[in-house]
């Protein structure tokens, strides 16, 4: 796939990104994050609500504050995964913001002061149920065509889906969800802004379908394991990447055998059909 790339923002500082929204890039650069985690300070009637106020990191927190004036009324989180969690409740400490996110946490240690659930209203916007990449994950669409897709959908990069709390099954239908739609503009959670975003959608769902062709034709060849899965697949020598991989592998290997196409047998994983 044709991913989108950019160069490292300058860090603590807002850029803006439409009028009355900018993104703070937090300084949590990796092989999963791409140059950090985005937040979005997004302008509300002489107040900001800030989209995933980013990883536990104070330095991020007063970047947030000195942008926003600490005027921060509202805070919406995508998902609970920490580098989107982790300053939200020292930032709703500072600021009294009132913080919303899906009704079922996937982290127990957060609960949101506003349970949102799929096709809630929240400050002008919808809030979409997209699972896949994380239970608890939402997009949030504006009237305009241009939705907050955090990390659903990534410009620079195609999302890992881990289980337990990443499901395949999930995400191919939150892909789909997201296809339907004739939105305009995505700005992720990692990244740059993603414009016509359907036919990158359409290419996502195409990657895992083949993808997940690709192991149920290993699997005809005999039993085989996770890691050999992983080796007869992907190029990928980094041990973080490798870790990723096999992350996406038994992701599929799970969705197909829910379908009753494959079983798991001991360690090993045999075709059924």
């Amino acid at each position: 796939m044709a991913f989108l790339k950019e160069a490292e923002p300058e860090r603590g500082v807002p850029h803006p990104v439409l009028p009355g929204i900018s993104r703070i890039v937090a300084n949590n650069p990796s092989l999963m994050t791409y140059h950090g985690t985005n937040t979005y300070l997004i302008e509300a009637e002489g107040s900001f609500a800030v989209l995933d106020p980013g990883p536990d990191d104070d330095g991020h927190i007063e970047d947030i504050l000195r942008a926003t004036g600490g005027a921060v009324r509202s805070i919406l989180l995508s998902h609970t995964h920490s580098d989107h969690l982790g300053s939200t409740a020292a930032l709703k400490a500072r600021t009294g913001a009132t913080t919303y996110a899906f009704y079922l946490s996937a982290d127990p240690s957060f609960a949101p002061d506003v349970l949102l659930r799929d096709g809630d209203s929240v400050l002008g916007m919808t809030a979409l149920h997209t699972p896949g990449h994380a239970s608890d994950h939402l997009c949030f669409a504006r009237e305009d065509g241009v939705v907050f897709s955090a990390d659903h959908v990534m410009s620079w990069s195609s999302s890992i889906v881990s289980p337990p709390g990443g499901n395949m099954i999930d995400y191919f239908n939150s892909l789909q969800l997201m296809l339907d739609r004739d939105d305009t503009l995505f700005l992720p959670g990692h990244g740059p802004p993603l414009p016509e975003p359907q036919p990158y959608v359409r290419q996502l769902l195409d990657h895992r379908l083949k993808r997940e062709n690709e192991i149920a034709a290993a699997l005809k060849d005999g039993p085989v394991g996770t890691w050999d899965l992983v080796d007869r697949l992907y190029s990928k020598t980094d041990p973080w990447l490798r870790r990723a991989a096999e992350r996406n592998v038994t992701a599929h290997l799970l969705k197909l055998q829910s379908e009753g196409r494959v079983a798991s047998r001991s360690d090993k994983w045999v075709a059924l059909d």
